[in-house]
């Protein structure tokens, strides 16, 4: 499924990841104590997210789920930055990503295995 997902829609799938299910109102409990906001502001974000079909609302306490992975919004957000950014070119990407970060011993062992994997 893809599905763009802002930074204040982002914010609530973040807890809903971290927790599991939880209600409108331990949602806005945790967002007034992670970002300030007000319950009118959580039960926006809420709605466009249930509008979009990223989460799910059900029960009589309004507990929310969500409908798609942590996962599935990192591929669809580096994607959108690869195409964006890099004419889609991984290669490109890769190159400028890791010319401000040089990888440990580690990194660079797994970044082989993954690029062995693609073969």
């Amino acid at each position: 499924m893809k599905i763009k997902v802002f930074d204040s829609e982002l914010k609530v799938m973040e807890a809903l990841w971290k927790e599991g299910d939880l209600t409108a109102r331990e949602l806005c409990k945790i967002l007034k104590e992670k970002t300030g906001w007000n319950p009118n502001t959580t039960y926006t974000v809420i709605k466009k997210l249930v509008d979009k079909g990223a989460i799910e609302r059900y029960g009589k306490n309004f507990s929310c789920r969500a409908l798609i992975t942590k996962e599935q919004v990192q591929q669809y957000e580096a994607t959108e930055l690869v195409d964006k950014l890099f004419d889609g070119s991984a290669e490109i990407f890769l190159s400028a990503f890791l010319s401000g970060k040089k990888p440990n011993d580690d990194e660079i062992a797994r970044l082989k295995q993954l690029v062995e994997n693609l073969e």
